[in-house]
């Protein structure tokens, strides 16, 4: 894919090495000569531009871009270069970030943001992760909070421990996709056991996380 990273600062930059490694095109636009380091993505191209400005991203050609990711440390910045690529440029898939969790609500599809990601929800999520078992924990949020990336730590004494995934009565609009074991990491099929200590990746819509919850640890 062919894809633009607005702001080159840490963020940016372990962004498009991150993507670069996976065999993308990547193109890092920056507005502060200080922050405009070639040396250090050298496979990038680099930009010097205000991404903020509609001239600016003609000239970097974005609409040739498949992905458009805000990555600047201001969210008001990140909103508009957004919204310019999902109306001006009609990028497929914006992914925004998302500096301060008060400004989380802002960043939806009318401010053309397919996929914003929080640090601070990130990072809650993630120490919840760590030390939580026997209750549901929100890993991340799809297409605008129609999907979610749930965990459950099976407990002991878990309704369907031992028993093999099949058994589970999982509900509609939902699909364990991975199971953690120690090391290991697990594409869950229906005569795989779940055992005490798993770890459940589930996706699933909202509303039926509750039920994902009761099913697996056996209380709403």
């Amino acid at each position: 894919m062919r894809i633009a990273i607005a702001g080159a600062g840490n963020v940016g930059r372990s962004i498009a090495q991150e993507l670069i490694g996976n065999g993308h095109e990547v193109m890092l636009i920056e507005r502060h000569p200080r922050q405009l380091c070639p040396e250090r993505v050298p496979q990038a191209r680099w930009v010097l531009a205000d991404a903020c400005e509609l001239s600016s991203l003609e000239e970097a050609d974005l609409a040739g871009c498949d992905v458009v990711v805000a990555a600047t440390g201001d969210d008001k910045a990140n909103l508009v270069v957004s919204l310019l690529a999902k109306t001006e440029f009609a990028v497929p898939r914006v992914v925004s970030r998302v500096n301060r969790a008060e400004n989380e609500w802002l960043f939806t599809e009318q401010w053309g943001v397919d996929v914003a990601v929080s640090k601070p929800r990130l990072m809650a999520a993630l120490v919840e992760e760590a030390v939580t078992v026997g209750d549901l924990v929100r890993l991340m949020t799809f297409r605008q909070g129609e999907a979610n990336l749930v965990e459950i730590t099976l407990p002991k004494d878990a309704p369907y421990e031992g028993q093999p995934v099949r058994s589970v009565p999982m509900p509609r609009d939902a699909a364990l996709v991975a199971i953690l074991r120690g090391k290991r990491v697990l594409v869950p099929t229906p005569d795989d056991p779940i055992e005490a200590g798993d770890e459940l990746i589930f996706v699933c819509t909202a509303e039926v996380e509750e039920q994902i919850r009761a099913v697996v640890l056996g209380s709403a």
